[in-house]
């Protein structure tokens, strides 16, 4: 889901991430490579998961963010590349 959030990969723009030519981005929506089979898991794991509930930055905002009653900001919650500690390793 950070992967996801760090590729610009979200619930809204799934379906065109599925059209996209950004090695990235094929590898994480399972258009290329197997890299969930290894684990068990389908090729479009993460697909489905960001087509479902969306990627981490969503997630947050839905659920604790700030039009949430508990109102909590990201803050260092943020992905590395935003101000926060936010690091998951891309998938290869």
């Amino acid at each position: 889901m950070l992967d996801a959030e760090e590729l610009g990969v979200s619930s809204t723009t799934l379906d065109a991430a599925l059209a996209s030519g950004k090695p990235d981005v094929r590898r994480l929506l399972g258009i290329e490579g197997n890299y969930g089979e290894g684990i068990g898991l389908t090729k479009d794991w993460v697909a489905r998961i960001v087509r479902k509930v969306g990627n981490y930055g969503e997630v947050f905002e839905r659920n604790v963010g700030t039009k949430t009653p508990l109102g909590i900001p990201r803050g260092i919650n943020q992905l590395w590349n935003a101000g926060g500690i936010l690091y998951a390793p891309p998938i290869r």
